[in-house]
């Protein structure tokens, strides 16, 4: 019995990694920026280079989650089909997506009781959920059942590492993750503050670098303490409209671990309106979740 991957658009993946993700479909989160509604992800209405382009003029950004109708387009056709549903969704600590699909699951169930729909909260966040989508698509294409592959998600989702450095303030603040006078004084002193994914997935400030190189030196440091290659050597390295960075970031991590299997990525609108442009993202798989 066949199954379909569903993911949302919070999941940013680079083009390289696109031959694996073609067969997984992608729901729209909604942004809004400059008084216009967009569509976020591979087929939205603007593009990331654009929206960043907007954040640098001085605008700010808001989103919007995913409700139950936009569940119901997606999911009932698969359905009709006679296929069964894997949902790996945006982390829960981030979105209240996860609440709404389950609201539109409780009723599809009722209308089609003999298909198998799971729906999983990956604790994961843009690059970081792409990477579990990723990964999770290759097991399908390798014939992983739907149920096997649930247990391969819900076993593994933690194991997903996020360590995200940050370039600017002004986002954080209007978003009301950082107060006022904090990001005044992290701008005057050049700090580059470092988050990460936790695991409640939730996003969580660990570290305050004062400059680039020692943010990505922060970031690889990580990487030096969790590292486990043995569960896969994908790396993902994402960004904020700063590919030169990402490109710096991916020799510093070939130079240490060269059996590394680098993907670059771009962070999609959905992240980039609560962090800005200039943001850089590291994911591996590690035991420092």
């Amino acid at each position: 019995m066949s199954y379909q991957i569903f993911t949302d658009s919070t999941a940013d993946y680079g083009e390289s990694m696109g031959p694996v993700m073609q067969n997984v479909k992608i729901i729209p989160l909604g942004v809004e920026i400059c008084g216009k509604s967009y569509n976020s992800g591979p087929d939205g209405d603007i593009t990331p280079k654009e929206f960043y382009d907007l954040q640098r003029q001085g605008n700010y950004a808001t989103t919007s989650q995913i409700n139950p109708s936009l569940y119901f387009s997606f999911f009932e056709p698969e359905l009709r089909r006679g296929r069964d549903i894997l949902y790996l969704c945006f982390t829960s600590g981030l979105s209240g997506c996860w609440q709404s699909a389950n609201m539109c699951i409780e009723e599809l169930k009722k209308q089609y009781p003999e298909r198998n729909i799971v729906v999983i909260d990956t604790l994961c966040a843009s690059v970081g959920e792409a990477f579990l989508v990723y990964e999770a698509a290759k097991r399908q294409a390798e014939g992983y059942n739907i149920d096997d592959l649930a247990e391969w998600v819900l076993e593994n989702r933690i194991s997903v590492c996020h360590w995200f450095t940050v370039d600017v303030f002004d986002h954080l603040k209007h978003g009301g993750r950082v107060s006022a006078v904090s990001a005044a004084m992290g701008t005057f002193l050049g700090i580059k503050p470092m988050l990460h994914v936790n695991v409640e997935g939730k996003l969580e400030a660990v570290e305050k670098p004062r400059g680039k190189n020692n943010a990505m030196e922060a970031q690889l440091n990580r990487m030096r303490k969790g590292w486990e290659p043995e569960k896969g050597k994908l790396v993902v390295i994402g960004h904020g409209d700063n590919l030169p960075a990402a490109l710096e970031l991916k020799e510093k991590v070939l130079a240490e671990f060269p059996d590394a299997e680098i993907h670059i990525a771009e962070i999609g609108l959905v992240i980039g309106a609560h962090t800005g442009p200039g943001m850089l993202a590291l994911i591996y798989w590690g035991d420092n979740r």
